[in-house]
C-alpha cells in the first residue's frame, strides 16, 4: 500500500493543499508564488519518516527549536513509497514557491532534488543533510564525521563485551553507512584486537527497506547474537529499532545511533539494554542553518560537524555506562587523540 504523506504546516489552507499535492508527487500549479522567502524553515524527511526515533526525528527537533525561537511558520513533509527524484524535487520546489526559506532535504537521497530545486530558486537557501556532492552556491551541505562517534562506540563495545564478539548492522550498503562501520571496527580493534566484529547490511538499496524495516533489523541482530555477539551497534534508521528490540529480548547490549535512543519515549521499554548512542547533532545543524538565514547570512557549502565542534558524540544517559569509570576514561582518551589528530579514523 502506498504510504500517505503526513504534513505539519502552519499556514493558509491553500498553501497546505498545494504542499500536500506536492508531497504525493503531483504537480502544483496553484501554490503560492510568495517569492520573499521569509516564511520560515521547511524540511522534507528521509526514508522512514517522522517517528523513527533517530535521524528524521533529530531534524524535526531542529525545526521545532527554530519555530519556537523565531516564532515563524514551518512545514515538515513525509516521503512516499517508490518516489522518484522528480517527486522529491517537486516537493522542494513547492515549499520554496510558498516562501519557505531555508528548505532542507533530510538525507543523501535528496541530492539530485536539492540541486534541481536550488537552480530554480537561486534566492532561496537549501540544505541537505548527509550529502557533500551538491555544492551549489545557495546550498548548505550539512555533513558529519560519523566515523568519529562510531570509533568511540567501538571503544565502548570492546570494553563491555564478555564474549569478545560484537556486531554491526548497517541499513543500506552505501558509502555513508560504511563510515559508521569503519569507525566502529577501528575503535573495537584499537581497544582490544581480540574482539571479533560481525557486520551485516540489510539491503543494497534504500528502496528495499534497509532504513525502514524493524523486522529486518531484528532478524539481523538475532543472527549475530546467535553467533555470540553481546553488543550490537545499528546504523539503520528505523530498522535499528528492531536491533534494539532483539538486544533487549536476548539480554545483550545495543548501541543506538543519531539520536540519544536511551531517552526516546517510543523505546522506553528497551532502554535498559541501550548502552549508549553514537549521536550526530542533526537538530543543531538544521537549527543553525535556519538561524543563518534568519540573520541574513545564510550558510552555504560544506558545513561539517565532528568531535571537535561537539556535533558528534556518545550519549551518557544510561547510568551503567556513564558511571563506569574505566570505560569513560578510555572514551575520553580516544576522543582527545582523535581531536588532536593522533588517531586518524578511517571512513571506509
Amino acid at each position: 500500500m502506498r504510504r500517505i504523506s503526513r504534513i505539519t504546516v502552519a499556514g493558509a489552507a491553500t498553501a497546505s493543499l498545494a504542499l500536500a499535492l506536492s508531497a504525493c508527487g503531483g504537480t502544483s500549479t496553484s501554490a503560492s508564488s510568495d517569492s520573499k522567502g521569509d516564511k520560515g524553515l521547511a524540511i522534507a524527511y528521509d526514508v522512514g519518516g517522522k517517528g523513527d526515533q533517530s535521524f528524521n526525528d533529530a531534524a524535526y527537533a531542529g525545526l521545532e527549536k527554530a519555530k519556537k525561537e523565531f516564532g515563524y511558520k514551518t512545514a515538515d513533509v513525509e516521503p512516499t513509497e517508490g518516489e522518484t527524484d522528480a517527486d522529491k524535487e517537486q516537493r522542494l520546489v513547492s515549499l520554496a514557491k510558498q516562501g519557505y526559506n531555508p528548505v532542507v532535504g533530510v538525507g543523501y537521497a535528496y541530492a539530485a532534488a536539492v540541486k534541481g530545486a536550488a537552480e530554480k530558486f537561486p534566492n532561496t537557501t537549501f540544505g541537505i543533510v548527509d550529502d557533500s556532492t551538491v555544492e551549489s552556491k545557495n546550498v548548505a551541505d550539512l555533513v558529519f564525521s560519523e566515523e568519529e562517534a562510531s570509533y568511540l562506540a567501538g571503544v565502548a563495545a570492546a570494553k563491555n563485551t564478555k564474549t569478545n564478539t560484537v556486531g554491526f548492522v548497517g541499513g543500506v550498503d552505501i558509502p555513508l553507512i560504511h563510515k559508521f562501520q569503519a569507525g566502529y571496527e577501528q575503535g573495537v580493534k584499537d581497544t582490544n584486537p581480540k574482539v571479533k566484529v560481525l557486520s551485516q547490511y540489510l539491503t543494497q538499496t534504500a528502496e528495499e527497506g534497509g532504513f525502514a524495516s524493524p523486522d529486518k533489523g531484528k532478524s539481523a541482530a538475532e543472527g549475530q547474537i546467535e553467533k555470540k555477539a553481546d553488543v550490537v551497534y545499528a546504523a539503520a534508521g528505523l530498522s535499528g529499532q528492531g536491533v534494539i528490540e532483539a538486544a533487549a529480548a536476548n539480554k545483550v547490549w545495543a548501541i543506538g545511533v543519531d539520536s540519544d535512543q536511551y531517552s526516546q519515549a517510543a523505546l522506553a521499554k528497551y532502554k535498559d539494554s541501550i548502552l549508549t548512542s553514537a549521536m550526530k547533532d542533526v537538530a543543531k545543524a538544521v537549527y543553525t542553518l535556519a538561524k543563518s538565514v534568519k540573520d541574513g547570512k545564510p550558510a552555504t557549502g560544506i558545513v561539517r560537524g565532528d568531535l571537535k565542534t561537539g556535533q558528534v558524540s556518545l550519549s551518557n544517559s544510561n547510568p551503567k555506562f556513564a558511571d563506569n569509570a574505566e570505560v569513560q576514561e578510555a572514551i575520553k582518551t580516544a576522543k582527545e587523540k582523535i581531536i588532536s589528530g593522533e588517531i586518524k579514523v578511517k571512513s571506509s
